[in-house]
């Protein structure tokens, strides 16, 4: 990244008379392009130099001699306007985006350890639309932190445990079928579970057979712990399956259960701190403007926030992370709220380091989702219909595609993944199959297009004058651009202030948006200035222009976790 701003604060501090950092913070953009490029108010300068700051603007205009980036320098009222050397400019940004690899890490993170905890899953159960958000959101997430120079550990911290087990070994042990198990095991435990409770409302009796089977997991009994472990395995061997669709892996799939053994260890290790209190027979411990956060029951079970204490605890131990994201749905913000509480109460500094990352979430049309009923929308079920709408598209605009059920699943999986994180994570998405296989506007494929539209653009240029370099028999005059070659260059200069406020705010929707308005800008540059001219010289200049849009676009969407298409 060129940092103009930088750049111009050393030049203008010795007519600022102040030091570089100083006059940094003093630059601003003006709101008129017409006003120049950058912009400084002078009122600050009026009591020390005791002038109108019209006058001080005027007297500082004077002293700035061209050179360097600054084309020219003008007063207007109290501000001091900067036009930038636009043809300057332009040359250092692609000389900065052409001379460094798009495939090395940002500097930054320097190492340094981040735990992600997200998508979690429940096993024995198909993965719903509701579990992507948490799945994409921080995929992207990780794919941003190891870019800006993190060392990254994705963790799924699977629903493994809990009394629903019971209730599907007790399905299990009545109506189980081998074969169907081994055929489509989380479609068939998920149609056992649905079973049991729709029976369970004729015969309560099987609650309570639901009740004893989870008590003889819990006891560690041989029988009701194979069946739980087949029915763990199974169930992780197909969400890998449909994490390898969405371009997700993980580090680990420790689930609840990895820290059963712990929670009696990390219930003394609350009470050891000196800030618990009983309640009516529970132990608890008092946060300020929350309601107690629950260690134990009266009868001596842990809760769910008991499980989340053991799993952090042992990650800083294990791991010895710099910091933890728990990407987790908004409506368990008082959760993550009493568990750093309880972690700061007990005096560990680093919970100011670990963040939850809420999202909106999924809505329908239909009415609310339960695994209960059986109503739910299986994502694999979506991204089948968003693949096959795209097969149906290639077919009908480009029959003679080479890999089109290639290209037809990054452009279905895309759109769907786009769709999730082009809007800011905290706002609630309406499930609408309308919008999810919509393939015009501000969607995945219009990225994935534009892209490959510049990958076709190249190979044209390439044909005529072959490979674009080497840079410096490039000419960079304003001729061969013009206002649109200023923008985009503008824009594709802004990219590593993108990813790096992206990791700031835990926001990927900050790269999608920044996605489009270079994909725009790109189409708008290429309509007004013709990239293939029978000049070679302006011809190569444009077309290091395009190279740089297109690496940004790639770079971009692996970021968001798409595919970059060569060719559709």
């Amino acid at each position: 990244m060129v940092d103009t701003k930088k750049m111009i604060a050393e030049l203008l501090s010795g007519v600022l008379e102040l030091d570089p950092e100083q006059t940094r913070s003093l630059i601003e953009k003006p709101p008129n392009s017409d006003f120049g490029d950058f912009a400084v108010p002078c009122f600050g300068f009026a009591k020390k130099l005791r002038k109108d700051p019209k006058m001080i603007a005027s007297d500082f205009a004077a002293r700035v001699k061209p050179g360097g980036l600054i084309e020219k320098a003008e007063p207007r009222g109290p501000y001091l306007n900067i036009f930038l050397d636009r043809s300057r400019f332009i040359e250092e940004v692609i000389a900065d985006l052409t001379g460094t690899g798009f495939d090395r890490p940002l500097a930054g993170g320097d190492g340094k350890t981040v735990i992600i905890d997200y998508s979690s899953p429940n096993i024995a159960k198909p993965f719903g639309i509701g579990h992507l958000r948490s799945t994409v959101i921080g995929n992207s997430l990780k794919r941003i932190f190891a870019y800006l120079g993190y060392r990254t550990i994705g963790i799924n911290h699977i629903g493994d445990w809990g009394t629903q087990f019971g209730k599907l070994i007790t399905a299990y042990k009545l109506w189980g079928d081998e074969k169907k198990l081994v055929h489509d095991p989380i479609r068939y435990l998920y149609d056992l579970y649905v079973r049991l409770h729709r029976e369970a409302e004729k015969d309560p009796s099987l609650e309570d057979d639901a009740r004893q089977w989870f008590s003889r997991l819990e006891k560690q009994d041989p029988e009701a712990l194979e069946l739980w472990q087949r029915f763990r395995d199974l169930s992780i061997e197909d969400f890998k399956r449909i994490y390898g669709r969405l371009g997700v892996s993980f580090e680990h799939y420790t689930g609840e259960s990895f820290y059963s053994n712990l929670l009696d260890e990390t219930v003394e290790e609350v009470k050891k701190s000196g800030i618990t209190q009983r309640s009516e027979g529970a132990l608890i411990v008092p946060l300020e403007d929350m309601p107690p956060a629950l260690i134990t029951k009266k009868d001596g079970s842990t809760l769910y926030l008991t499980r989340d204490i053991a799993a952090v605890l042992y990650r800083k131990k294990s791991y010895n992370f710099d910091m933890i994201l728990y990407v987790v749905g908004s409506p368990q913000a008082l959760h993550f709220r009493q568990l750093f509480g309880v972690l700061e109460r007990m005096g560990n500094d680093w919970v100011s380091r670990c963040h939850h990352i809420p999202f909106g979430q999924i809505r329908f049309s239909h009415g609310a989702m339960s695994t209960r009923k059986g109503n739910i929308i299986f994502l694999e079920e979506v991204m089948d219909k968003a693949v096959s709408l795209a097969r149906d598209i290639i077919e009908e605009k480009n029959p003679g595609l080479t890999n089109r059920e290639e290209i037809a699943e990054a452009i279905g999986v895309g759109s769907i993944i786009f769709n999730d994180l082009k809007n800011s994570r905290i706002k609630d998405i309406t499930f609408d199959w309308d919008e999810i296989l919509n393939f015009n506007g501000e969607t995945g494929v219009y990225l994935q297009y534009t892209h490959a539209r510049i990958g076709s653009l190249l190979k044209k240029l390439e044909q005529k004058y072959g490979a674009l370099e080497p840079f410096s028999e490039l000419k960079f005059g304003e001729r061969q651009f013009g206002d649109e070659g200023y923008e985009i260059v503008g824009l594709l200069n802004d990219f590593e202030k993108t990813v790096r406020r992206a990791g700031k705010e835990f926001e990927p929707s900050v790269i999608s948006r920044y996605l489009l308005d270079v994909a725009k800008a790109f189409n708008t540059f290429y309509n007004s200035c013709r990239v293939i001219t029978e000049d070679e010289l302006v011809s190569r200049s444009r077309g290091l222009i395009v190279l740089c849009c297109r690496k940004v676009l790639r770079q971009g969407l692996e970021l968001l976790g798409i595919s970059a298409i060569e060719e559709m």
